[in-house]
């Protein structure tokens, strides 16, 4: 999707440069005129793209959590930082937020996507991200319970393996506040 979204804005910035092009060979430059400055570019030239995927885990509904934290300008609250809309109403496409001057260009029920625009004097990184409640469906939680329960009894696996064999393991991990060890193993299903 990234590389589609770089070739399309690729194919953009070609087609206007292109018009740009075609709109100033059509009006020849008057010849008392200096010859005005060329254009300085805030394109990085040879850009490097770093994807930063986070998330994290939260014990509550995706619908309530996006109610919570899921306004274009609540990232003043959570990042502890003052938060405005300059432009637009927030949560609507083309809002602009005081911070950096971001723009909200893409949003779903429970997600906005916004991108900072062209600053003077700055290098263009073509800066965007994503901020999105996902649901943890049932499958995605049964499959984690699973993984949780294959890794504790492959450690009893192993521990077993190591009796049999005539060893000894070493001391227990303490476990979650205080509470001694269960000395029963069974089979879950």
């Amino acid at each position: 999707m990234r590389n589609q979204f770089s070739n399309t804005a690729a194919a953009c910035a070609l087609a206007i440069a292109c018009l740009a092009s075609a709109a100033g060979a059509r009006t020849p430059a008057p010849a008392a005129q200096a010859a005005p400055a060329p254009p300085v570019s805030s394109a990085v030239a040879a850009p490097t793209y770093t994807s930063i995927p986070l998330e994290i885990a939260v014990n509550r509904p995706a619908a309530e959590v996006w109610k919570r934290i899921g306004k274009f300008c609540d990232i003043g609250e959570w990042l502890r930082i003052p938060c405005t809309i300059t432009s637009g109403k927030d949560g609507e496409f083309g809002a602009v937020r005081s911070v950096a001057n971001e723009v909200l260009v893409g949003k779903t029920e429970l997600s906005y996507t916004y991108t900072q625009p062209v600053r003077d004097g700055r290098p263009y990184n073509l800066y965007h991200g994503t901020l999105e409640a996902r649901p943890v469906t049932p499958d995605a939680a049964r499959e984690a319970d699973r993984a949780r329960r294959v890794t504790q009894f492959n450690a009893a696996l192993a521990n077993m393996k190591i009796l049999a064999e005539g060893g000894t393991l070493p001391p227990a991990p303490a476990r979650g506040r205080g509470a001694p060890a269960s000395g029963v193993a069974g089979r879950e299903n």
